[in-house]
């Protein structure tokens, strides 16, 4: 579980670790195989060197990590960003932009305290147009989508329309429950456990908001 860098820089997304949940060994070998670029936030630091994960830049305000003094068995950056009106994956998400990192997986940013959870959405959705991101776990990936959506899925895929604000005029194609117009937002209509209709293209429109997409794997 220790190296990486099987592709080069720019051919594959960055990983960045975060304080929610661990996934399983599986996907996490997966991803850290795949990855370029692994940024752990200080939140995580302790899961990553447990799985003898050899990542390239640890950075955070440093809070969780209870030592003065951080000595690692392998060349990283070490970034100290003490902003307390930001947060670690905010912080963490404005450098790979400002490094013109293209994508990056979020790691571990599900799961455990709901408030984080909630505020990685929102860090998520802040940066769409900046980068492209993807949350993962083992359970599912989310993204955030822009009009139009097209992708190919196989018929029975559970997927979730999530609105963070109101998303106007939503319009779907080869969905079991389709949407013809209107609105979704939170604390009002949603669009939560739909499914593919058949394999085929899946096709979401909408004139305005910020809509996440949820691919569920149960």
């Amino acid at each position: 579980m220790s190296s990486h860098h099987f592709v080069r820089e720019g051919q594959e997304p960055a990983l960045v670790l975060a304080n929610g949940l661990p996934c399983s060994t599986e996907l996490l070998n997966q991803l850290v195989a795949w990855s370029p670029t692994i940024m752990v936030l200080d939140g995580a630091y302790y899961k990553a060197m447990e799985r003898n994960i050899n990542f390239d830049i640890l950075l955070g305000d440093f809070d969780s990590i209870k030592t003065t003094s951080i000595e690692l068995p392998f060349p990283a950056e070490i970034i100290h960003t003490p902003d307390q009106e930001k947060t670690d994956l905010q912080k963490g998400l404005e450098l790979l932009i400002a490094r013109k990192t293209e994508a990056a997986n979020l790691l571990w940013a599900t799961g455990a305290r709901a408030d984080h959870f909630m505020s990685n959405l929102n860090v998520m959705a802040k940066f769409r147009n900046d980068i492209t991101l993807k949350m993962i776990d083992d359970n599912s990936v989310i993204y955030p989508v822009k009009s139009p959506f097209v992708k190919y899925f196989h018929a029975g895929e559970n997927l979730s329309l999530i609105p963070l604000n109101a998303v106007k005029n939503i319009q779907t194609k080869n969905l079991q429950y389709e949407l013809h117009g209107g609105l979704l937002e939170p604390g009002g209509r949603f669009g939560s456990s739909n499914r593919v209709k058949e394999s085929g293209l899946v096709e979401v429109t909408f004139d305005d908001g910020i809509l996440l997409l949820m691919e569920c794997k149960d």
